[in-house]
């Protein structure tokens, strides 16, 4: 019954299938999070989240560890959250991420948004994603400017920037 219930309200994204575990609470499907160490109610932009985290890890050797989900930040005086933020082992952010469920067209409303976190954070990797469409950018804040990429650095390349 619950796997019904699940097959019905996740969408086939365009990333690799992962296992995940869920749950049930109430009326309320939850997908245990790897990096928060928490159930979180299963929400399409969850879904999105969960599946790019592990694209992430896997496929670009970011480690979970060094991972924020949903993390705190401040622009101006308003308070907002990041989908994804990377750490290298210095503990400098390197990735920041926007997640949006797959039914919302990333626009250049997602874009604005994105370089709002990112004039507090600083980060020289962005990423937005739907799970259906992903675009990934360089920025280069000596020249304000920034490039599209066709995709992620490795972790690898990243963890001393």
């Amino acid at each position: 019954m619950l796997l019904n219930h699940l097959l019905c309200r996740v969408q086939s994204l365009n990333l690799p299938e992962y296992n995940f575990k869920f749950s049930k609470s109430g009326d309320q499907v939850l997908v245990w999070d790897q990096v928060r160490k928490k159930n979180i109610v299963l929400t399409p932009e969850e879904w999105v989240r969960q599946n790019f985290m592990c694209y992430l890890s896997s496929e670009f050797g970011y480690p979970q560890s060094l991972m924020q989900l949903e993390g705190g930040l401040k622009y101006n005086t308003m308070n907002m959250r990041s989908d994804i933020l990377c750490y290298n082992q210095a503990g400098n952010p390197v990735l920041l991420v926007e997640c949006k469920r797959p039914t919302v067209s990333i626009t250049q409303k997602t874009f604005d948004q994105i370089a709002r976190y990112n004039m507090s954070l600083k980060v020289p990797f962005l990423a937005v994603t739907n799970g259906l469409e992903h675009f990934y950018c360089k920025i280069d804040f000596e020249k304000k400017d920034f490039h599209f990429l066709p995709n992620l650095p490795q972790f690898d390349l990243v963890k001393t920037i």
